[in-house]
């Protein structure tokens, strides 16, 4: 419930512009011990998606328990460098008060108190076990949402703008339902203060579309095998559709910068 449902309302009210929606959001994501998880999303995956800069986009033939463990730390330290240099751009330092991680500590700590103060120890324990799932739950979600999907790379360190075929969509009307939109997920990424209500589906020749919806994706995600069997002949289709021209994956699979056409 924290990792599905809490986590998916919370990354909706951090995309809105009111600071009362995103003190929602910071709670609602303390109570998972993953702050942070809101200036990596806004800072980083939304900038720099479909890239090696993005942590959360998961490359081609990783499996997701590999791509879970690199996440982890990878996430954290994007997120707080990402805060550190917009600090810097405003002439601070990173310990400064304006940044967020002050709050996202000070909440974290409250939600450890407060678990201690219900049951001790074990309340402690709890709240970090179910605070470990519902991170899973979250960056497997990450995980179906951009598997293998990049952008193309012009040189000097400049890709293609964003576009709706690098998301994987899901056009499965319960589970939109269930997860307030989060399945059309190429258009959260086209235009990211569309408002879930308002987003967008798309045929499949403008954005790749799951199979199945993302519950039943997540299930076949866990073996890689079958992920690999269900998705890559996917992630090759998508490829000679939308870049015929380019001939070599590999720097893309590495999660390198490849040299430009």
């Amino acid at each position: 419930m924290t990792g599905t449902i809490g986590i998916n309302y919370a990354h909706e009210l951090m995309h809105q512009p009111r600071r009362s929606d995103r003190w929602l959001a910071d709670i609602l994501m303390a109570m998972v011990l993953y702050s942070h998880f809101r200036s990596e999303h806004l800072l980083v995956h939304h900038r720099y998606v479909g890239t090696p800069r993005d942590a959360v986009t998961a490359r081609y033939n990783e499996n997701v328990h590999r791509f879970f463990i690199r996440v982890l730390k990878a996430s954290y330290l994007s997120a707080f460098r990402a805060e550190a240099q917009r600090l810097t751009r405003q002439g601070r330092e990173w310990y400064d008060l304006k940044n967020p991680f002050w709050i996202y500590w000070m909440l974290q700590l409250l939600m450890l108190a407060f678990a201690y103060g219900l049951a001790g120890f074990w309340g402690v324990l709890l709240l970090a076990f179910q605070a470990f799932i519902a991170v899973f739950h979250l960056e497997l979600i990450n995980y179906l949402e951009h598997y293998g999907l990049t952008r193309k790379y012009l040189g000097h360190g400049r890709y293609e703008a964003v576009q709706p075929h690098h998301s994987w969509n899901a056009e499965h009307r319960a589970t939109n339902w269930l997860l307030i939109n989060l399945q059309r997920h190429s258009d959260h990424h086209y235009k990211p203060s569309r408002a879930y209500p308002l987003l967008h589906t798309y045929p499949k020749q403008l954005a790749p579309q799951l199979p199945y919806s993302y519950p039943i994706m997540g299930m076949i995600a866990v073996y890689p095998r079958l992920w690999r069997k269900f998705m890559n002949p996917k992630v090759t289709a998508w490829r000679a559709m939308h870049y015929p021209e380019i001939s070599n994956w590999q720097p893309y699979n590495k999660g390198t910068n490849p040299p430009p056409n």
